[in-house]
């Protein structure tokens, strides 16, 4: 059963007049925990920081935020944690509540990771396409809808994620995770500067690239040269990393460097243990 705490206090609801609800006006993030202590924790506090920031929303104090998610996370020996951080209630319209008194949200529950094919995955061709928006861009704002109805387009068991691309035909990334391809053992990820979610994982191999001395380059990226490529994985920082198999009617064997990558994630979990 999962644990919730709204403000540091068990629940399991919140007002009506929570501007998270009316407006999806606020951020939120997802982490994995264990033994009660999450991983990465710098770096989701610092990307929540920031978001709030974009979105002129007042953090909660990082050492209060830890202590609940401790606190939710402890029963159980690997968790999911998602913590979600609202503007708060506020008058009807769309001018900003002042003061601004955020409600903060911290609920985690056990997490298996999804066992996944060696070989990698199946990704869907989502037919939805991002809106540009840079004020957003990068920012893991509650108004997911477009990822959420990207995700209704497919039932099948064996598609693991969608693929997803912008209103210019630019790849941007999966529907819940980020993208990387391999072109000549080089690492390319997809420019976020106009749309999609800059996710904690894809910084992470951005930065452990630069570590190992790997060519790694955020660039603006078609579905043709997804297709061209060596290799493709997602990432995010409930699953790791997942190669891909197949996508439309292209297929890709397992890749040495995407191999790389995973043991170079889970290395750098094994640190923060």
């Amino acid at each position: 059963m999962a644990m919730m705490l709204v403000n540091g206090t068990p629940a399991d609801s919140i007002p009506v007049t929570d501007r998270g609800l009316a407006y999806g006006d606020g951020v939120f993030r997802t982490l994995c925990a264990v033994d009660g202590r999450p991983l990465h924790w710098a770096r989701h506090y610092a990307k929540l920081n920031s978001d709030c920031a974009a979105l002129q929303i007042p953090c909660p104090d990082a050492a209060t935020l830890l202590a609940e998610v401790r606190a939710a996370s402890a029963a159980v020996a690997q968790a999911s944690v998602k913590i979600i951080v609202t503007r708060g209630s506020g008058p009807r319209g769309y001018a900003l509540p002042q003061p601004c008194v955020p409600t903060r949200i911290v609920m985690a529950d056990a997490y298996a990771p999804m066992p996944q094919n060696e070989n990698g995955i199946h990704l869907h061709l989502c037919r939805l396409r991002l809106a540009h928006q840079p004020a957003l861009a990068g920012v893991k704002h509650l108004n997911r809808l477009e990822n959420v109805l990207a995700r209704a387009e497919w039932s099948d068991a064996a598609v693991a994620e969608g693929l997803l691309l912008d209103q210019t035909e630019h790849v941007i990334g999966g529907t819940m995770s980020n993208l990387f391809i391999v072109e000549n053992n080089t690492l390319i990820t997809p420019d976020l500067s106009r749309c999609g979610v800059a996710g904690v994982t894809r910084a992470r191999v951005i930065d452990l690239a630069k570590q190992a001395g790997v060519t790694c380059r955020v660039e603006a990226v078609s579905l043709q040269r997804v297709l061209d490529a060596d290799a493709m994985f997602v990432v995010n920082s409930l699953i790791g990393l997942w190669p891909v198999a197949r996508l439309a009617e292209r297929s890709w064997a397992p890749n040495a460097l995407s191999k790389q990558v995973a043991q170079w994630l889970k290395a750098d979990d094994a640190a923060r243990h």
